[in-house]
């Protein structure tokens, strides 16, 4: 397994819709080893494939739940069926988020109370089940950096203007920008 460098925003892959999984073989079961080992050195709770600059529609996760699914795993090709986002403001602490793609940064952000997820594992057998609370934002975080979104890309204006002025002064918003797991200072401090 190898640990690959994650991308920062600004990165051309992580602002398009990634192309459909069509070979579930060892290359793809490979790419799974090593997005898991990534997303583990990165502390993370989950890493879609796009972040590693692999423009798949795929995501692994690392969270234990409440929902009866296993703690660690992954989706491919996915489909999302979500609850009606509620309509108020985010909680500046109950709903803040992070992103491996936007380190050191977190703002609050409103996500559907559950999502149902449809697709499959890396051997292609279907995956269905419901995620709710902190694992649907989990499911719909990933989910989202298949379809060329970020979370910052869904944030109310206040957040969304504090969060470009942070990417300005990163120096994000060009191509090549990474950082690497284990090597680099853990952004979150974990």
């Amino acid at each position: 397994m190898t640990v690959h460098p994650v991308t920062i925003w600004g990165e051309p892959v992580l602002h398009r819709r990634a192309s459909e999984v069509t070979e579930f073989d060892d290359e793809l079961r490979g790419l799974i080893d090593d997005m898991h080992a990534t997303n583990d050195a990165a502390n993370g709770v989950g890493l879609a494939a796009p972040q590693i600059g692999v423009g798949l529609r795929l995501f692994v996760y690392k969270y234990q739940n409440d929902d009866g699914v296993p703690p660690r795993g992954a989706v491919v090709n996915p489909r999302l069926t979500l609850s009606k986002i509620p309509g108020s403001a985010p909680d500046p602490e109950e709903d803040e988020e992070g992103c491996l793609s936007f380190p050191g940064e977190s703002y609050p952000l409103k996500r559907a109370d559950w999502a149902r997820v449809e697709g499959f594992d890396g051997e292609g057998k279907p995956v269905d089940f419901v995620a709710t609370g902190w694992f649907a934002r989990v499911m719909q975080h990933e989910y989202d950096h298949l379809d060329g979104k970020l979370y910052v890309d869904r944030l109310t204006d206040r957040y969304s203007r504090k969060a470009k002025k942070a990417a300005k002064n990163h120096g994000w918003g060009v191509p090549g920008l990474t950082w690497m797991p284990g090597v680099d200072p853990d952004p979150f401090g974990h």
